[in-house]
C-alpha cells in the first residue's frame, strides 16, 4: 500500500463510520433472528445478498478482472479465520447482552499487539505491554469470575474473546503477507468464503439433528434446523445483506484511504452503538462492572494507538470482521 493511498484521512474516517454503523445494525439483526433461525442460515442469506451488492461495487473498481489473484490460498485462509471470528462472536451475541459481547470483542487490538511479537517480530515496549494487561483486566472485570449470579455460562462469556483472537490473527497475517486487492475484491473473497462454509453447515447439519438434546443455547443457535422465513422476516434478511455489503466494502476502503492509526480509534464508536441497541431493543443495560471493564478495555486500546502514532509505526488494519463481524 503506497503512501498516496493513505492520503485521504477524511475519506477514511467517513468510510469507517459508515462501516461501524453497519456493523452495529448487522449485530442487532443477527440477534433478532437468533431465536428462530440457525446461524449458518442467517450467514448464508446475509452473504448471498451481500455478495450481490459487493459485485455491484466491484464494477466501479476494475470489474471482474480485479478478482484475479496470485494468492488464492491466502485469501481462503483469511476468509476462514474471519468466518471463525464471526461464528464465535455471534454464538455469544445470541444469548448475552449485545454491549457486553461487543466490549469483550474490543480486546482484538490488544491481541494484535501481542501476536505481532512472535509473528511479525515487532518489539513491544513495557508501556504497551502494560496496556495489554490493563485491557485484559477489563475482560476479567466484565466476566466477573467472583460472581455466582451471571446470566450466561462462562463458556459463552469466553466466546467474544476467542473471536477477538481469530480476528487479530487474521489482521496480523494480512500485514505479514502483504495482502493487497481492491476493497470490493477483498469483500468478494470474504463473502464467498462465508457462502462456502455456511453451505457446508447446511449439508451436514441443516436438518437440525445435531441440535437435538443440546441445552447450550449458543450451540443450538449454531446447529438449529433451517426454516423458510415468513414474509415479515424477509426485509430483515435483506437488511443483513445490505449491511454485509457495506461493511465489507467500507472497512476495506477505510484502511486503504488513511493510516490505521487515524482510522482505528473510530471503531470504538461501535461500543456505544451496541449498548444503545441493546437498551432500545432488548432492554439490556450494563451494570457497574460492565462500565468499569469497558473503560479499561477502551482506555488500553486507545493508549496502544497513541503509542503507535508516537513511534510512527504503521498499524495493521483492525477489522474485516463483518465483511465480518
Amino acid at each position: 500500500m503506497t503512501s498516496e493511498n493513505l492520503d485521504h484521512p477524511a475519506k477514511g474516517i467517513l468510510f469507517i463510520l459508515i462501516g461501524v454503523v453497519a456493523i452495529s445494525v448487522n449485530d442487532l439483526l443477527v440477534k433478532m433472528l437468533s431465536d428462530g433461525y440457525p446461524l449458518h442460515q442467517t450467514i448464508w442469506v446475509r452473504s448471498f445478498v451481500g455478495l450481490i451488492f459487493t459485485l455491484v461495487f466491484l464494477q466501479f473498481e476494475g470489474g471482474w478482472q480485479a478478482l484475479r489473484t496470485a494468492t488464492p490460498g491466502i485469501h481462503l485462509l483469511r476468509g476462514m479465520l474471519i468466518v471463525l471470528a464471526n461464528m464465535t462472536f455471534y454464538a455469544a451475541v445470541a444469548v448475552m447482552p449485545l454491549g457486553q459481547a461487543t466490549a469483550l470483542f474490543f480486546v482484538a487490538p490488544l491481541c494484535i499487539t501481542l501476536l505481532s511479537i512472535p509473528i511479525l517480530g515487532e518489539k513491544v515496549g513495557p508501556l504497551r505491554l502494560a496496556a495489554v494487561v490493563v485491557g485484559f483486566l477489563g475482560v476479567v472485570v466484565i466476566q466477573q469470575p467472583w460472581s455466582t449470579e451471571i446470566s450466561v455460562s462462562r463458556f459463552v462469556l469466553f466466546l467474544p474473546v476467542v473471536a477477538a483472537f481469530f480476528y487479530a490473527f487474521t489482521q496480523v497475517l494480512t500485514r505479514k503477507l502483504g495482502v493487497s486487492a481492491p476493497a470490493s475484491a477483498l469483500a468478494c473473497y470474504i463473502q464467498s468464503t462465508f457462502l462456502l462454509v455456511s453451505t457446508g453447515f447446511f449439508l451436514v447439519a441443516g436438518d437440525g439433528r445435531f441440535a437435538q438434546g443440546v441445552e447450550n443455547e449458543s450451540i443450538i443457535f449454531l446447529l438449529r434446523a433451517w426454516s423458510w422465513p415468513p414474509m415479515a422476516d424477509v426485509p430483515v434478511f435483506i437488511g443483513l445483506g445490505l449491511c454485509s455489503g457495506l461493511i465489507g466494502y467500507c472497512l476495506s476502503a477505510a484502511y486503504k484511504s488513511a493510516n490505521a492509526a487515524t482510522i482505528a480509534p473510530f471503531e470504538y464508536v461501535g461500543l456505544p452503538l451496541a449498548i444503545f441497541w441493546g437498551w432500545a431493543v432488548f432492554g439490556e443495560w450494563p451494570d457497574m462492572a460492565m462500565w468499569i471493564g469497558c473503560g479499561l478495555i477502551i482506555g488500553a486500546g486507545l493508549f496502544v494507538f497513541l503509542r503507535e502514532q508516537i513511534k510512527n509505526r504503521p498499524l495493521p488494519g483492525r477489522r474485516a470482521r463483518w465483511g465480518r463481524r
